[in-house]
């Protein structure tokens, strides 16, 4: 029972350091406004456009999912803390799954919710 106690004081502390909350704010809150900003930039400058039916929120969606990239960020994270003590990388790869599973969820979400109000929008003008 110690050992259990301990390891949940261990995953608590590792969710709550500044390494791990810093990844996984990174991932869920930097990523998507810059993935999402970059592309308005490039339909607005006329590099690209919207395929026909998307909209800009359905847009946002896939940007947020842009934060699940964990795969990149893990190998990244690796070089960057190979020389470092074990909690270190502990806590990167802690806030990496964190920011990737906030994203894949709210991604999901927004997606679901954009999504479902389109394609009952379309079924909709379809009957008329």
């Amino acid at each position: 029972m110690l050992c259990a106690d301990t390891s949940l004081k261990h995953l608590y502390e590792s969710l709550l350091h500044p390494l791990s909350m810093g990844l996984t704010l990174d991932l869920f809150l930097g990523k998507p406004p810059d993935v999402f900003l970059f592309s308005m930039a490039g339909i607005m400058l006329g590099i690209a456009r919207l395929p026909m039916g998307v909209t800009a929120t359905q847009l946002y969606g896939v940007a947020i999912l842009c934060g699940i990239g964990f795969t990149m960020s893990l190998f990244i994270g690796g070089l960057a803390f190979e020389e470092v003590q074990r909690p270190a990388l502990f806590d990167e790869r802690i806030g990496i799954l964190l920011g990737s599973l906030l994203s894949a969820m709210a991604g999901y979400l927004v997606l679901w919710l954009t999504l479902g109000k389109a394609t009952s929008q379309a079924h909709t003008d379809s009957r008329v």
